[in-house]
């Protein structure tokens, strides 16, 4: 058994290498399958204190395919380039976030992100 390097670790995911489109969109549609309401959030830290990330736009309640989402994950990393961004999908029966997962990293060298 081999102990991880010591970097940084984000959220749901991030113990894995940093996620392909292809696996992005999977993950969208997992959170549209299962009846969540995606919502895209952005930071300029990803430090544990910073608790509050501010949304972009709405949640997105009506999405009813994976490339919506991505488009606005896209124009959410066009506007702020320099911010993490995550999605984030929430259970509106239990009305908290299940899951939520990074898909920008400012400055990321390495791995790919949307």
């Amino acid at each position: 058994m081999q102990t991880l390097p010591k970097d940084r670790r984000y959220e749901t995911l991030s113990y894995l290498p940093p996620l392909t489109d292809a696996q992005i969109s999977r993950q969208v549609q997992y959170i549209l399958s299962q009846g969540y309401i995606p919502a895209i959030e952005f930071n300029e830290s990803s430090e544990p204190t910073e608790c509050y990330w501010t949304m972009w736009k709405l949640p997105l309640f009506g999405a009813g395919s994976t490339q919506e989402v991505l488009n606005e994950v896209q124009a959410c990393r066009s506007q702020y380039s320099n911010c993490y961004i995550r999605i984030v999908g929430f259970d509106n029966v239990k009305q908290c976030q299940i899951l939520s997962f990074l898909v920008h990293k400012p400055n990321s060298s390495g791995g790919r992100y949307y």
